[in-house]
Order: structure tokens, then C-alpha cells, then sequence
């Protein structure tokens, strides 16, 4: 992948700026504006103010009004900002239009996102995806963006394909795009056969929203050191472990953290990675209970494992961070019994909308684990008996 960041020797700056459409709440808004932030800090940016308006649509020219734009380039002019992130994607002359105003680098979130991939990184088939989805994203913007892609300066959104003239002629780009996608196929081939060299194993993926504590799952679960941090898209690469418990072996795969408004593109690309997603036999889906929003992430990764047809594949739902469900919902003068009521309540909620196919722990403070892995054998066992009657060994 051709990397064209330079040293920065500062964080960047931002303003964030997103829109309040006429299906959302002010609190849904706040909380957006919270994991643009949180990909900003993600990507190494300090954000300093956001802007936010309540439009049916955005302007056409400079996505939000006139006047929240003036306002906008009001508070630029008398502060030192590196970059303004908007929370909706932008096209390529809305970027031209709102640089010629502010003065600043502009992106949006699907930029952001790209930007983290490109540093997330790691193995030959990520970089590949990464660098295939940046030349999608760049092409419908090349008459737009053509001096946003010419920058100097490296920093956020500077950070993949093209920067010089000739490389944002459109031909040479979709050539370029043609040519990552043979050899996206080439090492597609390649994971596909390793793959099925894997033999007749139970597989299970851990999937959900970015931020859950998958990875420190796998950790726990596999007692193997996969990168877990508190950053989103911690993991990019799919990582696959054989596990055996009490005899029965079984693959457990860690995969790439989903996001509201993921690119469609970086989708696309991903597919090949998230082929552990559709070819798993049992799904751990992994929920940050703790989060506010936790119920609309989890309508996030169900509806994309219902585009990548794994929707109907045995689930298993884990609600991870139980401590800090805890200590956000009660304070020190509730009683004990309040306590316990509430709790149950919440479970006995979660059983009846899982069928019973669910479970509540804390993986950092190791709460309920050892019920969680009986629950994952018990699991595998039973799709023992229905894939591979023949492997007697495995169900007990």
C-alpha cells in the first residue's frame, strides 16, 4: 500500500461537524458525535469543538447552511485548527467548496476510517483491502479533490493513494483498482485453501459492534495474547485459534469490529476477511452492555451479518463490561435488593429475546468466564452431533 503520511509533530486540531436529520434525536446525535471523536482520537487527533445542525437534508454545496458555515469559519479563524472531520460523506466538490471557505483540510467520516485502516494494517491481504477501498473512495471525487489530494503536509486523511497529477487521472486509478482486485483474488485463493486445510473442525467467530472487547475475549478464551486496546478497529487482521475443551477442539476466530456508517466500499472489501464470519458454524456476538447505545449497535451487526447471509447461523450473544453496566446504572445508596431486581430484569429481558441464548460477563474482571466457556462447549458439541455424527470423540 503506498503510505504518504509524514511526520507529525503534533496531534492535529480538529472541529467536528455532523448533521441533526429529521429521524434523529438530539441524544442519538450527541452520542454520533461521541465515536466521531472517539475515531478522531483513534486516528491521532485532539477534537476541539463540534458544530452540529438540524437539517431535513444537507446543502448540496457545502453540506450544512450558510450560516453554520460562516459560524464555522468564524471560530477557525480565531483558533488554530489542522482539520475539520464531518460525520456523513462528503463529495469531491463539497470538500473543494468548504476548503475554499475554511481554509483547513476537510475530510469525512469514511475518510477517517480509512485513515485508520491504512495505520491498522498489518498483513498483505489488509493492505490490499485498505488500499483497494481508498482508490474507491478517491474516484467519484477526482474532479472535486484534486487539490485535497495533492496536499503536503501528511497528517489524517493524507494517508493512502495518489498525490500527484497523474495519479488522479481516472483512467490510471480504475486501472489501479483493477489490478488490486486480481490480486485481492490471488491471496483470496490463498486464505481459501488455508481454509479448508483446517479439516472438519467446528469453527466459531467472534463478531459485534468496534470497542466490545472481542480481542480480550479471544485472549481469555484461547489464553493466547491477541492485540486488544481501547481504540476502535484494534484488530483489522482475522485471527484464528484452535482451542480444545475438555477434549472437543474447535476454531475460534477473532474479526474486524463493525460501525454505524462503515463505507460501503471498505465493505466490500473486507468481504474476504469477514469469509470467517460466513463460513463460522457458531456466532459469538460480543456486546458492550455498558454503552448507552448498546441496543443500536447490536441492530448494526445484525444487519451486517444479514449482508453477508450469516444471520441465520446459531448465536450466541455475550453481554460484555457487566462492572461498568454496573457502576453506571447504581449509585451507593441503592439497596441491595434494587440492585438484584434490576439485574434480573435485564436478564430475564435479554433470555426471552435470545430464546435463552445469551450470557452476561466482564472480561477484563474475568466474571462468569468459566459459565462462558461451558456455554461455547456445550454449543459445539451439539453442532458435533448434527454436522459430523461420526466423531463420537468430541461430544463428551
Amino acid at each position: 500500500m503506498i503510505d504518504k503520511q509524514q511526520k507529525v509533530k503534533h496531534a492535529e486540531r480538529a472541529i467536528l461537524v455532523g448533521l441533526i436529520q429529521k429521524d434523529q434525536t438530539d441524544v442519538q446525535a450527541h452520542e454520533y458525535m461521541d465515536e466521531l471523536a472517539f475515531l478522531a482520537e483513534t486516528a491521532g487527533a485532539k477534537a476541539v469543538k463540534r458544530f452540529t445542525q438540524r437539517l431535513a437534508h444537507p446543502d448540496s454545496r457545502t453540506f450544512v447552511g450558510r450560516g453554520k458555515l460562516e459560524e464555522i469559519k468564524n471560530y477557525v479563524a480565531s483558533k488554530h485548527i489542522d482539520i475539520a472531520i464531518f460525520d456523513d460523506e462528503l463529495t469531491g466538490s463539497q470538500i473543494a467548496n468548504i476548503e475554499k471557505e475554511l481554509g483547513i483540510k476537510t475530510i469525512d467520516r469514511s475518510d477517517l476510517i480509512l485513515d485508520i485502516f491504512a495505520r491498522r494494517a498489518r498483513t498483505a491481504q489488509a493492505k490490499v483491502q485498505v488500499e483497494l477501498a481508498q482508490y474507491q473512495y478517491i474516484l467519484p471525487r477526482l474532479r472535486g479533490m484534486w487539490q485535497h489530494l495533492e496536499r503536503q503536509g501528511g497528517g489524517i486523511g493524507s494517508r493512502g493513494p495518489g498525490e500527484t497529477e497523474i495519479e488522479t487521472d481516472r483512467r490510471i486509478v480504475k486501472d489501479k483498482i483493477s489490478l488490486l482486485r486480481k490480486r485481492l483474488i490471488e491471496i483470496d485463493k490463498q486464505s481459501s485453501t488455508q481454509r479448508k486445510e483446517r479439516g472438519e473442525l467446528i469453527r466459531v467467530s467472534l463478531v459485534g459492534y468496534t470497542n466490545v472487547g472481542k480481542s480480550t475475549i479471544m485472549n481469555l478464551l484461547s489464553k493466547s495474547e491477541v492485540f486488544a486496546e481501547n481504540k476502535l478497529f484494534a484488530t483489522l487482521d482475522t485471527t484464528t485459534r484452535k482451542i480444545v475443551y475438555e477434549g472437543t477442539p474447535f476454531l475460534l476466530s477473532d474479526t474486524v469490529g463493525f460501525i454505524r456508517k462503515l463505507p460501503h466500499h471498505l465493505v466490500e472489501s473486507f468481504k474476504s476477511t469477514l469469509d470467517e464470519v460466513r463460513e463460522a458454524d457458531i456466532l459469538l456476538h460480543v456486546v458492550d452492555i455498558s454503552h448507552p447505545q448498546f441496543e443500536e449497535h447490536m441492530g448494526v451487526v445484525n444487519k451486517t451479518l444479514q449482508e453477508l447471509h450469516a444471520f441465520d447461523k446459531p448465536i450466541l450473544t455475550i453481554f460484555n463490561k457487566m462492572d461498568l453496566y454496573e457502576q453506571k446504572t447504581f449509585d451507593e445508596w441503592l439497596n441491595d435488593d434494587i440492585k438484584e431486581e434490576i439485574l434480573r430484569d435485564l436478564k430475564e429481558k435479554w433470555e426471552r429475546a435470545t430464546d435463552g441464548n445469551c450470557i452476561f460477563i466482564s472480561a477484563t474482571e474475568r466474571m462468569n468466564i468459566d459459565a462462558l466457556r461451558d456455554m461455547i462447549l456445550n454449543k459445539v458439541r451439539a453442532m458435533y452431533r448434527i454436522r459430523y455424527p461420526y466423531k463420537t470423540e468430541f461430544y463428551y
